[in-house]
Order: structure tokens, then C-alpha cells, then sequence
């Protein structure tokens, strides 16, 4: 799924968080950027992009990281809805051995991304996610499946200075 032309046309990076942005707000190694991170998301300097594996994910977590979406302003959200072809896509992440079978989850954030068009990705998995190898997969097959290459990065990154 492509994001509208409302949600192009939006002042702002478009960027997708996984789930290890939200609970990064109440890690003492990553709370302080996560923080920065949905500040910028309030002061629309983000467009932030969710999608249904997020929300999944959001819900098995305590009630405070859930909080960390619902305190963002409606107008600096859009939402991906999980589809046929992200499956397909996350499928494919896990049949080149990008990711491990366990890493479902991982590999439906990266598909809901890639499909949904965004700017870039952040997160602070550096396991599954923001990995140099990782990332070089990830593009590989989406190259190969006639998607462009997606960007990830942690929120350090992606923050102003």
C-alpha cells in the first residue's frame, strides 16, 4: 500500500518507528533520543507512520508505552494497513535468510515500510534491524521484487541537533 497523496504532500519526513522507538522512552540508554524523537513527531517535523504490526505489538506492551501513540497529535499520524503484498514481502525477507523465522514480526516492519513508500525507518534493534548486513539483505530483496531500497537508521540519527 503506497500512503496517499494527502500523506506525501505532508510537511515532514515520513518515517516509520517499530515498536523499540515507543519503549526506548523508558530505557535509560535510549530514552533521552526516543523522547527527541516523538517530539519532533508533535512539533511536525515527522510525519509519523504506523501500521497494523505496531499497533499488535503496542497492545502486548505495558499501558505507558501504548500512552507514547496516543499523546501524539492525530494530525502528524498515518496508517498502513497490513496487506496481501507485505506478507508476501516479509515472506520473502525471511525465505533470503535476511531474518531469522522468530524475527516475523521484524520482517512485517520492514515490509509495512517498504510497501508503504516512507522516507526511512527507525529503530533501536540493532540485531534484526539496523544492521549494515541486515539492511544490505533487506534491500536485496526489495530490488529484487521491484521495490526501491529503504532507509534505517536509529532516532539518534534522524533527530535534530
Amino acid at each position: 500500500m503506497k500512503l496517499n497523496a494527502s500523506m506525501r504532500s505532508a510537511k515532514g519526513l515520513r518515517v516509520y518507528a517499530d515498536t523499540s522507538v515507543f519503549g526506548g522512552c523508558f530505557d535509560p540508554e535510549f530514552a533521552k533520543d526516543s523522547t527527541r524523537f516523538f517530539d519532533e513527531v508533535k512539533a511536525g517535523k515527522i510525519w509519523l507512520i504506523t501500521s497494523d504490526v505496531l499497533l499488535f505489538e503496542l497492545k502486548a506492551a505495558p499501558p505507558h508505552v501504548m500512552q507514547i501513540l496516543r499523546s501524539l497529535p492525530t494530525g502528524n499520524l498515518a496508517h498502513i494497513e497490513l496487506t496481501e503484498e507485505m506478507l508476501v514481502l516479509r515472506d520473502a525477507y525471511l525465505s533470503a535468510q535476511v531474518l531469522p523465522r522468530n524475527a516475523l514480526n521484524d520482517a512485517a516492519h520492514i515490509a509495512a515500510a517498504t510497501a508503504g513508500d516512507v522516507d526511512l525507518l527507525v529503530s533501536w534493534n540493532f540485531k534484526h534491524i539496523v544492521h549494515y548486513e541486515k539492511i544490505r539483505g533487506f534491500n536485496a530483496v526489495n530490488l529484487l521484487m521491484g521495490y526501491r531500497s529503504i532507509n534505517i537508521y536509529s532516532p539518534k540519527e534522524v533527530i535534530s541537533i
